[in-house]
């Protein structure tokens, strides 16, 4: 689609009832971000309360109708996601708009690649619209769906905004603090403790307000285009404060609208445990989903995907979350295990169904699931998108240890094209299941402190030893060769046996964000420089020639809130792993003060960090390991007239060749790395250390 133009949804798809909105986008540098928004319009251009923005300190409607489902790396960048339930739009709302916004008031202009794109409910992509004339504005309206005739319809906005998510939210009604200052990560509302309740946390819906504003003009199009903009509010976990009781018979005073503030709130971490009852250590507390007496992978397989089917069925933010970017509506959910189904001469019988009614019209998916490492097949997938196709049903959904690639399926099946009806084909991992229990139950909270409990004792299910859940654990049979022929110096470029080994090297480096994102609560995702229109495949290759060439593996990760981005380096040949980052240098200051000031920084950092001053000349700054520039900081300063450009730090270590099973395996090497490299280090650097270390 072209700026300005439009177009019906039900003249592109018969599934337009649910739609996914895909906001994409890549970085030349690879550290380019942005944050998705959602805002309700009323017929006047503006939200009728703040509880019409949906961004990340709001990101879900209660009625189902808005959901963001979060970022997830693709071949080209980044791309964000929000699920529309537009059956469960309300009557008053005649517009949605679609919107993104920077951190620091960062144009979109140095982001490539930006993109729009909107997907039926069986994920059948129905349009595109690219934007190509971002400059300075740091937030930008991509489009809009709006109601005519009795018609959903989509618009082709495009419209950039200079003064940041703070101006959008005000142009569209929304009363806020400008948070600006505090570099989009300030504090927002909080979350706190509420007296009588066991899980340490309250409930209150944030104040509502609704800012006067005359319509506005329609821009382009049939419907009337209000100004970009976004107002927010959400429901919110604060601390409960007591209130002095009214008079009887006074009236009740209005509450004064509440300015609301962009700035992501700061989330409590979980209270400390309680002192046990135990006698001795040896006493273990009874769990409600044992894992000790598992003893076939079978029984693995069966326990896990019951266990999993029951806790979403009951835990309806936790099944939404696994659902919603499969189309599933917000609905009432009901889980089925080991399910017969009619298929030819003899029934098959998946692994489950999930079903969820969202006023009275059903969407179904069936589950395919693996434990302890075991591949999928693929023609019992074939067998149920099949079963799926014939009887109506809109998902297949597999699960398994492995993660997903785009461009690279974990199975291939065949789609028959004459078929009306689609199914979608999806894949989780057990490690992302993990990952949105921990979101929920650590850094997000849950308003049931039953729901909180239930998502617990799943998680640590899924963390046990014998629960066969542990995620990603296997590099494949190419492993051990492609190390081999590294050794001896036997292998050579184009081997497909190394073109595995990058795809297993993605899988682990995803899998590790998952972990990692799950433990801070905040946004940790591969890197991944691309040119645009590159094929994955084509990448892939080059990267192995690369690997053939010089036996290195490298992977960076971005985390949210930090100082620059996370290197990782397996020397193969050496045996070696590298954890890095490079910190720019201060725009002020004197260079002496910056190298004292990064050492008592590093003061509770690993002795053997190795520190390296960068500089803009032709030979290499000075370097040495943390412990003995922890005397003598100035030994960090050039000896000659080189300007320092920052410093890089790094810590290595040695891992194992092993696929993965034993505490020294290299999978196992990789994820403690990371977390030794980020708790010790990375964690305790100043975020803003682009303008001061």
């Amino acid at each position: 689609m072209v700026k300005g133009s439009n177009v019906g949804l039900a003249a592109l798809s018969d599934s337009t009832d649910s739609v996914i909105v895909s906001l994409g986008w890549s970085s030349p540098g690879g550290d380019g971000d942005a944050d998705v928004s959602v805002l309700l319009l009323a017929a006047d251009g503006k939200v009728r309360s703040n509880a019409d923005f949906f961004f990340y300190n709001n990101p879900a409607a209660e009625d189902g109708s808005v959901q963001l489902l979060g970022q997830t790396p693709t071949e080209v960048g980044t791309e964000d996601r929000i699920q529309l339930d537009l059956t469960a739009v309300p009557a008053g709302v005649e517009r949605l708009v679609i919107a993104a916004s920077r951190h620091q008031r960062a144009a979109f202009g140095q982001l490539d690649n930006l993109r729009l794109g909107l997907a039926d409910s069986a994920g059948e992509q129905l349009l595109t619209f690219p934007i190509a004339d971002a400059d300075s504005e740091s937030a930008f309206v991509f489009g809009e769906i709006y109601r005519r005739n009795q018609e959903w319809k989509f618009r082709a906005v495009g419209q950039g905004y200079d003064s940041g998510l703070a101006g959008l939210a005000t142009d569209f009604g929304i009363e806020i603090d400008d948070d600006e200052t505090d570099d989009g990560v300030g504090e927002g509302i909080e979350e706190g403790t509420e007296e009588g309740t066991d899980d340490g946390v309250g409930e209150r819906t944030g104040d509502e307000a609704t800012a006067p504003g005359a319509p506005q003009p329609s821009a382009v199009g049939e419907a009337p285009a209000a100004p970009d903009g976004a107002g927010p509010a959400a429901k919110v976990l604060v601390p409960a404060q007591a209130q002095p009781p009214a008079a009887e018979g006074a009236p009740s005073a209005p509450a004064a609208p509440k300015r609301l503030r962009t700035a992501r709130k700061k989330v409590t971490r979980p209270r400390s445990a309680r002192p046990s009852l135990a006698e001795n250590d040896s006493w273990r507390s009874a769990r409600l989903f044992p894992a000790t007496s598992l003893k076939s992978d079978r029984e693995r397989e069966v326990r896990a995907t019951s266990v999993l089917l029951s806790v979403m069925a009951q835990v309806p933010e936790f099944g939404r979350r696994l659902t919603a970017a499969f189309g599933a509506p917000a609905g009432r959910m009901e889980t089925f295990a080991e399910v017969s189904l009619p298929h030819g001469d003899s029934p098959k019988r998946p692994d489950g169904v999930i079903r969820v009614d969202r006023a009275g019209r059903l969407w179904t998916a069936l589950l395919e699931s693996k434990t302890n490492g075991n591949p999928l097949k693929a023609e019992q997938v074939q067998d149920y998108m099949d079963i799926a196709a014939r009887r109506g049903y809109e998902a297949v959904i597999t699960l398994s240890n492995d993660v997903a690639l785009e461009g690279s399926p974990l199975v291939s099946v065949k789609i028959d094209g004459r078929r009306k009806h689609k199914v979608m084909l999806c894949h989780l991992s057990w490690a992302e299941v993990a990952f949105q229990a921990k979101m929920l139950i650590r850094h997000e909270g849950l308003t049931n402190p039953a729901h909180g409990w239930l998502l617990e004792e799943l998680l640590h299910y899924l963390q046990h030893e014998n629960s066969g859940c542990h995620g990603f654990q296997n590099m494949g049979p190419a492993w051990v060769p492609v190390r081999n022929g590294i050794d001896d110096e036997t292998l050579t470029q184009g081997d497909e046996r190394a073109v595995q080994v990058v795809e297993s090297w993605e899988r682990l480096i995803r899998q590790v964000c998952l972990q990692l994102g799950g433990e801070l609560g905040v946004k940790v995702q591969p890197v991944q420089r691309t040119r645009r229109g590159e094929d994955p495949r084509d990448r892939r290759a080059a990267l192995a020639d690369r690997l053939c060439a010089d036996g290195r593996l490298n992977a960076e990760i971005r985390i949210e809130d930090t100082v620059g981005t996370v290197t990782i380096t397996a020397d193969l040949r050496l045996g070696k792993l590298r954890t890095s980052i490079e910190i720019p240098a201060p725009e002020q200051g004197y260079p002496l003060s910056w190298v004292k000031r990064l050492v008592r920084q590093l003061a509770e950092a690993p002795a053997d960090l190795h520190v390296e001053t960068l500089t803009d000349g032709a030979a290499a700054g000075p370097r040495g390991t943390l412990e003995k520039l922890r005397p003598e900081p100035g030994n960090l300063l050039p000896k000659d007239s080189s300007k320092i450009t920052g410093f890089r730090l790094s810590l290595a270590k040695s891992v194992g060749s092993t696929r993965g099973n034993a505490e020294t395996g290299f999978i196992r090497g990789v994820d403690a790395a990371v977390e030794r490299f980020h708790s010790g280090v990375v964690a305790h650097l100043d975020h803003r250390a682009g303008r001061r270390v």
